[in-house]
């Protein structure tokens, strides 16, 4: 039986190409700023707000985007003012939120260790139709913005002097982007769980890399790519009753592993190609003398 004939299979399908989308979309602006941990550590904080909604007995997925948004805004604020002290901010910020995840759950009435399990590592196949509409509309909300507004985005991530002087708002974009971040860790959590899913955000960017040339092609090739794992690791998760997150970022890996060495045996076999010295072309015979020679009929007194 196809496995298209569960509801359950279908919705974990939906919900992996939403997430396929949306992880690289934003995942390729932190990658361009060197802060592809940043959405690991908002995965920390987002799981304080999955804690707050068994705790307050409100949708986890909705609670987890309110926690993880403010928590990305205040990420921003103290990236922005940077140093020593910032990082510290940063530590104590992500390593509180996953803290606090696991005390709340525990005082929750219908928490649990299964419960959490799910968030942390995902829990694909038990998703609920709520949960997709509600990743269906963050999921457009993100697209919308990466998407839309990628040339600005693409303009702060290189020169964030040179954008604030041309006009470009740079902290509203800035904000903007952390919580979109926040959000795509909400829509992907039920996939590929908050520890995992900045995997997803980096890794096919990181593949895309090794073989585009452009912003628009690593983008594209990015987002293509990590919905066909997203997809792949979903049907072999069923058939090989394993966890869906664990499967599509090891998959994810695989992929990086065998593209990156494919693209370093052809770019090396071009600078070998490259360094070969031509062969030299052949000399044009010396010209006959006798040949040479004017006739009689041209030559004055004969």
């Amino acid at each position: 039986m196809s496995i298209l004939h569960y509801d359950f299979m279908v919705r974990a399908l939906i919900a992996a190409v939403l997430v396929g989308l949306t992880a690289p979309a934003v995942g390729i602006y932190l990658v361009q700023r060197r802060m592809s941990l940043v959405g690991d550590g908002i995965g920390h904080i987002a799981l304080t707000g999955v804690a707050l909604g068994f705790l307050t007995g409100q949708s986890p997925v909705l609670s987890a985007v309110v926690v993880a948004a403010l928590g990305a805004v205040a990420v921003e604020l103290i990236r922005s003012r940077g140093g020593a002290s910032g990082d510290v901010a940063l530590s104590l910020l992500f390593y509180g939120g996953i803290a606090g995840g696991v005390l709340l759950i525990s005082l929750a009435p219908n928490g649990g260790n299964n419960n959490l399990l799910g968030y942390l590592f995902g829990s694909l196949l038990t998703t609920r139709p709520s949960d997709l509409i509600v990743m269906g509309v963050l999921a457009v909300a993100v697209l919308l913005f990466t998407v839309g507004l990628r040339s600005w985005l693409f303009a702060i991530c290189h020169d964030e002097e040179f954008a604030r002087v041309s006009g470009v708002p740079v902290r509203l974009l800035n904000i903007l982007l952390a919580v979109s971040a926040a959000v795509t860790v909400t829509v992907a959590m039920r996939v590929v769980g908050v520890l995992l899913v900045s995997a997803l955000m980096v890794i096919p960017v990181a593949t895309a890399q090794q073989v585009a040339r452009g912003f628009a092609a690593t983008l594209a090739g990015a987002m293509g790519l990590s919905v066909a794992v997203a997809l792949t690791g979903a049907v072999g998760s069923f058939y090989l009753d394993v966890p869906s997150g664990a499967s599509i970022v090891v998959l994810a890996v695989l992929v990086f592993v065998v593209v990156t060495a494919v693209a370093a045996a052809v770019h090396g076999w071009q600078r070998r190609a490259a360094a070969r010295p031509s062969r030299p072309a052949p000399e044009a015979p010396a010209p006959d003398p006798v040949a040479a020679e004017p006739t009689g009929a041209g030559v004055p007194g004969r």
